[in-house]
């Protein structure tokens, strides 16, 4: 019976992505054009950790990373470059480095998005390219809703439409605090729901020895934030931040035989500093 649960469930996600599909393809087919000129809007960005990590999996170890991004934007569009330099890369329980040793520009990402707003309300759609080295090349599209209270919350669903067939569900919380002159506090807070749907997320068994048993889903990973924003010319600021990465479950944390339960490999607690530079357009 719990099993036909879940399934039911699995459904209602399926069925809520295509109802969220068409009221975007509707709300973007009427939305009507604004009478001033609008211009394009971006920014440029680098941030500089002191390890790389992605939904709760550890892409780095021992090392610094350099993530580069820039973001163009026109009436509602977006367009977005993100890549990632791993200084010297090193194996890690997630993934099996490109250049053990050595450094790599190991990940270009190509993000592709359109938001629609209703007064608070913002309703974004899009599709991600993942060039990774360390692991096979995959894209993703995304359904993401927020709205403008004192917490921002945004709920996005993730569903991977290539190489790791599988749904993500996101839930983030952040919020902004005056702290001297123009300098900011910055808190956020996040929280993921993973469910894998093809062969490659089966789970490890000791039984066999192998990644033979029913594929992975569960409360996946949490993350919380605290950081700055400090403004320091026209349009540019510095952000140093500190994140906690921890599991949301006993599944996400799992390990059997010194394996991973989770074939992606399991989440640790992990400490992530950084800094940001971004200059905006």
């Amino acid at each position: 019976m719990k099993h036909q649960k879940f399934n039911g469930v699995y459904k209602a996600i399926n069925y809520m992505l295509i109802v969220l599909f068409l009221l975007f393809t509707v709300s973007v087919s009427k939305a009507e054009e604004t009478k001033q000129e609008e211009k394009i809007t971006g920014s440029v960005s680098a941030v500089v950790y002191n390890r790389y990590v992605f939904r709760g999996y550890e892409l780095s170890s021992d090392s610094v990373v350099i993530q580069p991004s820039i973001t163009l934007s026109y009436k509602g569009f977006s367009v977005n470059y993100w890549g990632n330099i791993d200084t010297n890369e090193k194996a890690t329980q997630s993934f099996v480095p490109d250049r053990p040793g050595r450094k790599s520009f190991n990940e270009s990402d190509l993000t592709f998005s359109y938001t629609y707003t209703i007064d608070k309300l913002s309703l974004t759609g899009g599709y991600i390219y993942y060039g990774t080295k360390y692991a096979d090349e995959t894209e993703e599209i995304f359904l993401s809703s927020s709205y403008d209270v004192i917490t921002k919350p945004t709920l996005t669903i993730y569903r991977d439409i290539s190489t790791y067939p599988g749904t993500y569900i996101n839930l983030s919380l952040s919020h902004s605090l005056p702290f001297y002159k123009d300098i900011t506090l910055d808190l956020s807070a996040s929280f993921g729901y993973f469910k894998g749907d093809d062969s490659y997320w089966k789970t490890y068994e000791s039984s066999t020895g192998d990644y033979t048993g029913k594929k992975y889903s569960g409360f996946h990973d949490g993350k919380v934030q605290a950081g700055f924003t400090i403004p320091i010319a026209k349009n540019l600021t510095v952000q140093p931040m500190v994140q906690y990465w921890f599991p949301l479950s006993s599944k996400a944390k799992r390990i059997i035989d010194g394996s991973s339960y989770n074939p992606n490999g399991h989440i640790d607690d992990t400490w992530v500093t950084g800094i940001n530079i971004t200059f905006s357009f």
